[in-house]
């Protein structure tokens, strides 16, 4: 009796196991179909700023922001790169703005950004003082749609560096140069060419763009791609190699073709092009030309296109 009754529950209750099992598998509305998408959204807002290296060149790195109207944007790259006031700066880099100087004013229009600082700005040491205003111009360039800056200290624009006593223009832009060196033994026919380079912290990229004035009247992506191939500064790095050469170059509708021989590879058998010299190409063709985007092709053969939105 005892085991015909044990053996009637294990029966029992086998069957309610084995009956939920299936309203598991087999739901009440079996025509229902799931589908199922997955889609990545980024949340993070970064943005380029230029602060200072380890060698105190002026960097292109990023920052993770919380803004993102303009004004309110400017005003918090601004606030990174004022010493003292932000913890957003990434490891290896510092600020520049002299610590307590004040945002009085900040208005955008029409791609000007014009800025009233309060006059502890002008507490910057000498060495620093041009590097500043580069840092400054810039950043805010950086901003989608600002393409110059107006710098002004107490109500009055700012025209001339109070230590150096070098004149500023004005309105600002980048063509007022950044790390500047110059190489050049006549003061006719002077080039100025902005060329970035590759430095690394923890194994992490950041871009160092030098403003450089030569006695060179060729074609400044020519220059460019001569200087990259042939670099010998330990602190201002290039991947590119020395026998890479520029085949062909082309602009239409603001988009930049490069064609290069087959030297521009890292591994030709994988016909692979190292990130590093990638950008240090797009963004010093950017920096000197009026274009949206650059397309890295070898042999006539596209390898790699880069513009605002979208990275090789």
């Amino acid at each position: 009796m005892l085991k015909r009754i044990s053996l009637r529950k294990i029966g029992l209750t086998t069957i309610a196991l084995l009956a939920i099992l299936l309203m598991y598998l087999f739901p009440k509305n079996a025509n229902l179909k799931v589908k199922e998408k997955l889609e990545y959204t980024s949340l993070i807002n970064m943005s380029d700023i230029f602060l200072l290296d380890k060698n105190n060149y002026v960097s292109l790195t990023k920052v993770v922001l919380s803004e993102s109207q303009i004004e309110n944007k400017a005003r918090e790259l601004l606030t990174i790169l004022t010493v003292g006031s932000d913890s957003k700066i990434p490891s290896g880099f510092k600020a520049i703005i002299p610590p307590d100087t004040k945002i009085l004013s900040l208005k955008y229009e029409n791609g000007l950004i014009k800025v009233d600082f309060s006059k502890e700005i002008l507490d910057v040491n000498k060495q620093n003082e041009e590097k500043m205003i580069e840092a400054i111009v810039y950043t805010l360039t950086s901003i989608d749609d600002v393409h110059k800056i107006i710098i002004y200290v107490e109500g009055d624009i700012l025209t001339k560096l109070p230590k150096t006593k070098k004149n500023l223009p004005s309105t600002l832009d980048r063509t007022y140069g950044i790390n500047k060196e110059y190489d050049f033994t006549k003061t006719t026919s002077i080039n100025d060419i902005t060329i970035y380079y590759v430095n690394k912290i923890e194994d992490i990229n950041y871009y160092i763009p030098v403003t450089k004035y030569l006695n060179d009247e060729r074609e400044k992506i020519t220059i460019i791609i001569d200087q990259l191939a042939n670099n010998y500064n330990k602190n201002l790095m290039s991947y590119l190699n020395q026998n890479t050469k520029l085949v062909s170059n082309t602009i239409n509708d603001k988009i930049m073709n490069l064609d290069f021989n087959e030297y521009l590879f890292d591994d030709i058998d994988k016909r692979e092009v190292l990130e590093e010299v990638i950008y240090t190409i797009s963004l010093s063709a950017k920096d000197n030309y009026d274009i949206t985007d650059v397309v890295i092709n070898v042999n006539n053969n596209e390898i790699c296109k880069i513009n605002s939105k979208k990275r090789c």
